[in-house]
């Protein structure tokens, strides 16, 4: 107990380390995982596909909503299997999302390991700090998401050839996991930054011929974890390896997009935000030094990231999110190199932000809950119509102990150079921790496809399930197979044309039209707040 009240007083020591840095890492992880429905789009779709591999047993290759889904599985195997472990503590969709905090830590520990063998044992817990703190991360972390294995393989990678010229063995092994679980996971785009820095890597060596064996024992040993799952596919399922192949070709086939290029830098200066300032202070301090590792390494594997992007992805948030890795490393000295007036104003601006950001919350919460301010409250039934927020105690009692946790560290934190980073990436925690557990409800009021689902499930009769759709997407059709257990079937197929029931979603009057028969309307709605998705179900 008295240690206990000596940490109250003192505060954290910086740099964090040990079972510290690990708590930091540990609460950025975990906050906002749970507690939320699956929500439209890309948490939506993933969870789909995992809880139907977990539920219908098919572990080859995932399904959505029972058709095929030309994804690498390595994703929903993890997913499935975290369902599987902790599916009786948690709702399935809660369980299967832990995957993307198992992927999201491996990240961090790769750019720890990075970060201490670039720049030393002081410069460490940067790295991974620098991650976190990113903008753009912090939804898709906690979101059900298979690039954040991409993200982990990056991470591990440039953890492993740091350590090239000391620990070539664990360099190999490293390696090998991470291209292999970047095939497995986000497919063969996302892996070949990976295989194009081996020269790099071999070149920066400073025993070439050590190195050389340990990369082609790192490739070996991906070779031998990648195989038997497309062989298996190839024997067992041939259509559908061809078509995953095609798939993860086709990208490949288009021609370079400089303008692409050029989209994905455009996006960085919030999305990459503080990380890429930081990065550029790197560049412009050590810049006679840019050949050496340190500089060099995550340099090319970012430009090659950056190539890799604009020739395989449109310009979106999550392949961006590759970007990041190579980006971190790359800012950790500038992080702690800042001159005092410049690395006070970042302190400065991360505190008064986050603590404005948290008090408009905690004010948007009281609108809901208590009904005060009333116009405030006024507006928030707008945006969500029908929208009735209740006072919930442990999420009130969550959000208090958030908001003093974050009260406690600007008011210990000692001065050093880890001080503004550390205000920023447990600022930007503590205010997503807000958002997910007193605005939550509101959110998930919005973004869970739930209520459609369950409305569409209590209009058809009880053990009829042949279902036809029309203009659903990959996350409605999801939802309604994960809330509601009905697979639609495309009204253009066989299996839909025999089908009595159609659901049809669409925001003009001929999208909702129903197609030429003796359709008759059974039931109509659309998401709270959303006023162009509209639904219809018909009965012939």
């Amino acid at each position: 107990m008295p240690e206990f009240l000596a940490l109250i007083r003192r505060g954290i020591r910086l740099p964090p380390a040990g079972w510290v840095l690990a708590a930091i890492l540990a609460f950025y992880v975990l906050a906002g995982l749970l507690g939320r429905d699956p929500w439209k789009g890309e948490d939506a779709i993933h969870i789909g596909a995992a809880w139907h591999m977990l539920h219908f047993g098919d572990w080859l290759t995932p399904e959505l909503a029972g058709r095929a889904f030309h994804e690498p599985p390595l994703y929903y195997w993890s997913a499935a299997l975290s369902g599987h472990l902790f599916g009786w503590l948690l709702p399935a969709h809660e369980a299967m999302r832990l995957a993307s905090g198992f992927w999201v830590a491996m990240a961090l520990l790769g750019l720890y390991y990075a970060g201490r063998e670039l720049y030393g044992q002081d410069s460490a817990a940067a790295s991974p700090l620098l991650l976190a703190g990113c903008v753009g991360l912090v939804v898709h972390a906690h979101d059900a998401q298979p690039m954040l294995i991409a993200l982990a393989a990056y991470g591990g990678a440039l953890g492993g050839l740091a350590t090239i010229g000391r620990k070539p063995r664990l360099t190999g092994i490293f390696y090998g996991l991470s291209v292999a679980a970047c095939l497995l996971g986000a497919g063969i785009s996302p892996t070949l930054p990976l295989l194009a820095i081996l020269p790099l890597a071999w070149w920066l060596s400073p025993d070439r011929q050590k190195a050389l064996h340990t990369l082609l024992i790192g490739l070996a040993i991906a070779a031998l974890l990648i195989a038997p799952w497309p062989l298996a596919l190839l024997l067992l399922e041939p259509a559908r390896f061809h078509g995953w192949l095609t798939m993860e070709l086709a990208p490949l086939m288009t021609p370079f997009s400089w303008p692409g290029a050029g989209r994905f830098l455009a996006m960085l200066p919030w999305f990459a935000f503080p990380v890429l300032p930081l990065a550029a202070w790197t560049l412009w301090r050590r810049r006679q030094q840019w050949r050496e590792t340190p500089q060099l390494l995550p340099l090319a594997f970012l430009l090659l990231t950056l190539l890799m992007l604009a020739l395989a992805y449109r310009p979106r948030e999550v392949p961006t999110l590759l970007l990041l890795p190579p980006l971190a490393l790359l800012a950790t000295p500038g992080a702690l190199s800042l001159r005092r007036g410049a690395a006070n104003a970042f302190d400065w601006f991360a505190m008064m932000s986050f603590s404005l950001f948290a008090a408009a919350v905690w004010l948007s919460w009281s609108a809901m809950a208590l009904g005060w301010p009333e116009r405030l409250g006024q507006r928030v039934v707008e945006l969500r119509p029908g929208f009735n927020g209740q006072f919930d105690l442990p999420d009130f009692l969550l959000g208090l102990a958030a908001t003093a946790w974050w009260i406690w560290l600007i008011a210990t934190a000692p001065r050093s150079p880890y001080r503004s980073l550390t205000h920023w990436t447990l600022g930007l925690t503590t205010l997503w921790l807000l958002l997910t557990t007193l605005i939550l409800p509101w959110f998930d009021y919005g973004k869970s496809y739930r209520p459609i689902a369950e409305a569409v499930a209590a209009a058809m009769p009880e053990g009829h399930r042949c279902l036809a759709e029309r203009g659903l997407s990959d996350g409605q059709r999801a939802s309604l197979s994960y809330f509601s257990l009905i697979d639609s079937s495309a009204y253009n197929s066989a299996s839909g044309k025999a089908c009595d029931w159609l659901l049809i979603v669409g925001d003009t009057r001929a999208e909702l039209t129903p197609p030429p028969g003796n359709w008759q309307l059974v039931w109509e709605g659309n998401r709270p707040g959303d006023r162009r998705e509209k639904f219809r179900l018909f009965r012939r």
